[in-house]
């Protein structure tokens, strides 16, 4: 009889590790960000039908990338936690960091065995509180861990880059059309620094807006009023360039001449500018 090939057990779990990062980076990826109303939902996702975000109860949203199928599954789990808990208890007693807990013994519990392949997604359950400083927005890599995120976070895809180009730009008070901006231009970069166009077709944006009255927070932005939003931050970006552009050109001729330079330039820059969205490049591949 033949000797079983041994790898050790620090070895296995590095190469499960390594597999489920892998499948995890092909998939697109999903920024959430806390605004002055609440925390917003940018995922890149052309497909109507198959949603990377979602509600899961009243002040709390679900959003993952990787495998469709898997963590459509833990979607449903959370779901139903959440539905038996509030029904058993109280709608207050459920949170997203008992929910949190539940997807982290999960992925785990599913991690450390060694007879199925790790789940290959990344999740992020957050839950808008009664003021900014009481919303809570937590990272559940494939491995089970829980990471108490604050401010902004991305998953999937080249969510490194996207995280290091968020905390240089994210701020508290917020709009929700200056997060979505941000949002869409951080998603915007790809790996070797260039820019490509991300229209409203290719976006999956939600929220959980706390200024909602009624008790369900969780919100989709979706056709006429994503692309108002998407059309207002770039025009509030031609703007400010206008500004910028007539000043430089006022300053750089005297008396009227200069003024009249200024008003040219605003008036071009302005009337043209860069658009709705403000942005050039090639469309993304289908992956979720």
């Amino acid at each position: 009889m033949s000797t079983p090939f041994y790898v050790s057990p620090q070895q296995a779990m590095a190469d499960r590790a390594e597999y489920a990062r892998k499948g995890i980076a092909r998939g697109r990826s999903v920024v959430v960000l806390q605004y002055t109303d609440g925390v917003v939902f940018v995922a890149e996702n052309p497909s109507r039908a198959l949603h990377k975000v979602s509600e899961i109860y009243d002040r709390i949203a679900f959003a993952a990338v990787g495998k469709y199928n898997e963590f459509e599954n833990l979607r449903i789990g959370g779901v139903r936690y959440a539905d038996l808990r509030g029904y058993t208890y109280d709608r207050e007693d459920v949170t997203a960091r008992g929910l949190a807990n539940v997807y982290a013994q999960t992925l785990g519990t599913i991690f450390s065995s060694a007879a199925e392949k790790p789940y290959e997604v990344e999740l992020i359950v957050a839950e808008v509180g009664a003021a900014p400083e009481d919303d809570q927005i937590y990272r559940l890599p494939h491995d089970g861990s829980i990471v108490d995120e604050h401010g902004s976070v991305a998953v999937g895809g080249n969510a490194d880059q996207i995280s290091s180009y968020l905390d240089q730009r994210h701020r508290d008070g917020m709009t929700l059309a200056e997060a979505l901006k941000l949002a869409v231009d951080s998603l915007s970069r790809d790996n070797n620094g260039g820019e490509r166009t991300l229209t409203a077709e290719q976006l999956e944006v939600a929220t959980l807006d706390r200024t909602r009255p009624q008790q369900r927070k969780f919100k989709r932005i979706l056709g006429r009023q994503l692309s108002r939003l998407l059309d207002e931050s770039g025009g509030a970006d031609a703007g400010d360039a206008a500004a910028d552009a007539g000043a430089d050109a006022g300053a750089g001729e005297s008396g009227t001449a200069a003024d009249g330079a200024g008003d040219k330039g605003s008036k071009g820059k302005g009337s043209k500018g860069k658009g709705a969205s403000g942005e050039d490049g090639p469309e993304g591949e289908p992956l979720l």
